[in-house]
Parts: C-alpha cells; sequence; structure tokens
C-alpha cells in the first residue's frame, strides 16, 4: 500500500517547494531501510537543500560501497532535472527487490540524489521560460555554477551558502562519481571548464590526466540517452559530435562544480545539459523522463569502473590520508585515501601501475590489470599493506590549498622552456666548434 500511494503521488509536473519536501518524505518514511533524507545546508532565503540518499547502507558509509551523487537545478530557471531526479528516486525504491539490475546497483552503491540546489531561484522564476530568467541566479544574485574555488584563477565570487553546502558535503563523503543536471542545450560537458597553456588552452582544448575517462562518461551517458548522441544541438549553428563536448571547448567557465568536484573533491563529475528549453511546460515532462531513464541508470554503473582498495599497516589499520594514484595520471592535488584508508581510481580497463605512497616511507607500486567490472557492480580490489608503518607511525594530513593550481604547472613549464632552449644551443654550437 505504502508502495502504491508513492508512486502515485508523483505525477509529472512542477514540484514547488513545499511539495518536493513532502514526496521526499514520503519516499523516506515508506523506505526507512532502503533511504536517508537529510538537509546538507539552507539556502540564502532559509530553504532546506534536501539530500535522499539510496543504498543497502543508505545512514553511513560502508566499506567497499562507493558514493555517487546527481545534483540538479544549480541554476533555478533549468528545470527538467529537478524533475526526474524525483522521477529516478521513485523508480529506484519501486525496483528494489523486483528488478536485479536496481537491486544489485542499490546494493553495491550508495547514491545521493540531491533535486534542487537552488530552491530560491527556481522559485523566483514565476513564468516558465525557455531562455534565461533572474531565477538562474540565487537570492543574492550570484551564478552558483561560477561561485566554487578556481583551479586556474583567483575566483573573486563570494561563496554563497549553497555552494559552501556543496563543498562540506562533497568534504565529507568520499564520492566517487557525479553528475550535475542543467538546461538550455542537449550535451554532455566533461572537464576542465577552465584552462591555461599547461592544460592545452591554447588548442582550445582543456585536458584532464583524466581525459579518456571523462570521454567514456559522457560518451555512457549520451548513448544512452535517445538523442543526445545524435549531436544535433539545439540549433543548426551549434553541432556536438557523439552528444558530448569538453567544457573548455564549448566556451571557457570560471568557478565551475564539475571542476572543482574532480581538483578538491576527488569526485569525477560531467555536466548534463537535458534541454534545449531551460524551463519547458510540465506536459513535456513525461517525455524527458522516458529520455533520459536508461542513461541516469548507465551513468551510475560507471562508479564501479576502475580499481578500489584499502592501504593498512602492518597492525591492518587503516592509514588515512596516504596518496594513491595511477602512474602517469598524477593530479595537482593528490588523490588520497580516506580516514577508512580506502581509495577509489575511476581507470578504464587496461593494464595500469597503481604507486601508493605514505610520506616519509619507500611508495609501493602493483600492476593491475583491469577489466570492466561495471557489470558486476565492483570495481578490481587491489590493497596496499606498508609492514614499516605502524599505528604511531602515521601520513600528516596535508590539505590542497585553494589557491590556483594550475597557475603554479604554467609558471614551471614557461621556466623550463628558456633553459632547454639554451641547452640544445649549447649542444649545436659544441658540434660546430668541434
Amino acid at each position: 500500500l505504502c508502495l502504491v500511494s508513492v508512486a502515485a503521488a508523483l505525477d509529472f509536473k512542477y514540484h514547488h517547494t513545499e511539495e518536493l519536501e513532502e514526496y521526499l518524505k514520503e519516499v523516506h518514511a515508506a523506505y526507512p531501510s532502503l533511504t536517508h533524507l537529510h538537509s546538507i545546508g539552507r539556502s540564502v532565503e532559509g530553504r532546506d537543500l534536501w539530500v535522499l540518499v539510496l543504498g543497502r547502507f543508505p545512514t553511513h558509509h560502508k566499506i567497499g560501497i562507493p558514493e555517487f551523487k546527481y545534483v540538479a537545478n544549480m541554476h533555478g530557471d533549468e528545470t527538467v532535472g529537478r524533475e526526474i531526479l524525483l522521477h529516478l528516486i521513485d523508480f529506484l525504491v519501486t525496483s528494489y527487490g523486483h528488478d536485479p539490475v536496481t537491486t544489485r546497483l542499490l546494493s553495491n552503491t550508495r547514491i545521493h540524489i540531491m533535486p534542487t540546489m537552488n530552491p530560491d531561484g527556481f522559485e523566483a522564476t514565476k513564468v516558465p521560460d525557455c531562455y534565461y530568467t533572474r531565477g538562474r541566479y540565487n537570492r543574492n544574485g550570484e551564478d552558483l555554477n561560477r561561485n566554487f574555488p578556481d583551479a586556474f584563477e583567483n575566483n573573486s565570487a563570494s561563496i554563497q551558502p549553497e555552494t559552501r553546502a556543496v563543498m562540506d558535503w562533497i568534504k565529507n563523503e568520499t564520492f566517487v562519481l557525479s553528475a550535475n543536471l542543467h538546461g538550455g542545450a542537449l550535451v554532455a560537458s566533461y572537464t576542465f571548464d577552465n584552462g591555461n597553456p599547461v592544460t592545452g588552452s591554447l588548442k582550445g582544448y582543456s585536458r584532464s590526466p583524466d581525459d579518456d575517462v571523462f570521454i567514456h562518461l559522457a560518451k555512457t551517458y549520451s548513448s544512452n540517452h535517445a538523442s543526445m548522441y545524435k549531436g544535433t544541438g539545439c540549433d543548426k549553428t551549434q553541432t556536438f559530435p557523439e552528444g558530448i563536448t569538453n567544457g573548455y571547448s564549448w566556451y571557457q567557465l570560471e568557478g565551475g562544480m564539475q571542476d572543482y568536484n574532480y581538483v578538491w573533491g576527488q569526485c569525477f563529475e560531467i555536466t548534463l545539459e537535458l534541454s534545449c528549453c531551460k524551463y519547458p511546460p510540465a506536459d513535456q515532462l513525461e517525455k524527458f523522463w522516458r529520455d533520459n531513464k536508461v542513461a541516469l541508470i548507465e551513468y551510475i554503473k560507471q562508479v564501479h569502473l576502475g580499481v578500489k582498495g584499502q592501504v593498512t599497516d602492518k597492525n591492518g589499520n587503516p592509514i588515512p590520508n596516504a596518496i594513491v594514484e595511477a602512474k602517469g595520471r598524477p593530479h595537482v592535488c593528490p588523490y588520497r585515501t580516506n580516514e577508512q584508508g580506502e581509495y577509489f581510481l575511476l581507470l578504464l580497463p587496461g593494464t595500469y601501475v597503481i604507486n601508493a605512497t605514505v610520506p616519509g616511507f619507500k611508495s609501493m607500486l602493483k600492476t593491475v590489470e583491469i577489466p570492466d567490472n561495471t557489470g558486476n557492480f565492483s570495481a578490481l580490489k587491489q590493497d596496499f599493506s606498508f609492514p614499516e608503518v605502524s599505528d604511531q607511525i602515521r601520513s600528516r594530513v596535508a590539505s590542497c590549498p585553494k589557491t590556483p593550481l594550475y597557475q603554479e604547472l604554467a609558471r614551471a613549464s614557461a621556466a623550463v622552456k628558456p633553459t632547454i632552449h639554451t641547452l640544445v644551443l649549447m649542444t649545436v654550437m659544441l658540434v660546430i666548434f668541434k
């Protein structure tokens, strides 16, 4: 009866703040062992930023189970994502225990869903409009997708309550994969959104160390979407081959959430533009749900790509803040283990050397052959044990500064070039002299 009443309560219309909150609370009441509902903070006007967590262990992180998140409506007038996430919730809770794929997904993944990051902006958009409205911004008139620390240049924007709440949320969870849902185009956009010559901006593309993984993630969504993969865009002036784009190639963006997730949150995030019309009529919502349903599920499965494991000392105790990265893929903010000594690295199938480092001790290298385990809902497991490290000797906490990290790389790169040129010139002169 509970299942029927919850399913019947969610129709294809726009749900304002009170209705959205009521629905989330009804779902949690109907499925208390499968869901956990909490607010990660409040908007400028005091509205809760609700997150519904779904999984076999919804209230807390479980070792070996990766954390995934969807965030929608950070631009208040981009509304499709807000509604399809409610229908995703409905689909997951009603399918668990009945559909084997959904059951395995929820048994092996902890899924966090935030239907709206900007409830004030949504409520401020009084008349639905396909194009820009003031509801895009939060109550203080700030664009939340220009409000995060930037890895390439100083962001002078004052951090907003909604942004701060998301930053703290990212810090307190071990998120591995994420997507933020927007409107106004039809494309899957991936990191980097900003860039400099070190990342290839002079060639119109800003490449991350995990560019191949990001392309795969974007294609996973676009190829499972009803039409995004066609790449036709929303007008004849703009096309996106295979329905994907590098963020910087599309347009440069400072202070974006997806770059922040990747650099400082150790979480791979892409941006999903789901509708040409930002705020379409409600009678189109059912079609949007049908168009995105399979893609939303297939994308979540990608959290099980790559390799995961624990770093422990000689007594089997977890070592937090150990650096674990794939050789040849260094991050400017090194990826570190969490409090349980866990690491998660999203990598495509292939052979890799995984480097685990406890500062002050010799690094440990292990070669791994990574299969495609997304269908098995578990990344390859590879643990590291440091026999010379005891629980009395632990790696110090090393926070990554919120300064533009890639500025340092750019300066270092520029400083090296004259030296190389000088060495080449000297070599030529020596040959001529001889």
